[in-house]
């Protein structure tokens, strides 16, 4: 799943997680913990993401036309992850450990406007303190 903010027509933050399926459900999920309540949700129009406005968010859907990309900031960030994976692991992904990669990538874009780079030094020992440690035997097990 990947949210995408959008800022002048540009891309701004980025979220993305490995969900279990399409339903509303997990879409819902994705939306409520990642996405502030009265932003507007623009979709590809997938009928789960019906009901969005009951929990506090605008949506608006687009449709397919032949000659445009449906939602192009998405697109833009789906191809740059796959630039990333290509180039820096390879191709070598394996899906047991695909949500880690997706969290590195999302880290690596949410920061590459940072002009201090101590800022950056700054939320990656932030981050080190406040998430919950992954051991080695936890990535090799799954």
């Amino acid at each position: 799943m990947v949210a995408v903010e959008i800022n002048d027509n540009k891309i701004g933050r980025i979220r993305m997680s490995v969900i279990d399926d399409a339903s509303a459900k997990s879409l819902h999920y994705f939306v409520e913990q990642t996405i502030e309540k009265g932003s507007t949700i623009i979709t590809d129009g997938w009928s789960a993401y019906n009901g969005l406005s009951e929990k506090g968010h605008a949506q608006e859907s687009k449709i397919q036309k032949d000659d445009q990309t449906l939602l192009p900031h998405v697109h833009t960030t789906i191809s740059l992850l796959k630039r990333w994976l290509l180039g820096t692991l390879q191709g070598s992904c394996s899906k047991a450990h695909f949500a880690y990669y997706l969290d590195e990538y999302t880290f690596r874009i949410n920061r590459r406007k940072l002009k201090s780079r101590g800022m950056l030094f700054y939320r990656l020992w932030q981050n080190a303190v406040q998430v919950e440690s992954t051991t080695y035997n936890n990535i090799v097990t799954k």
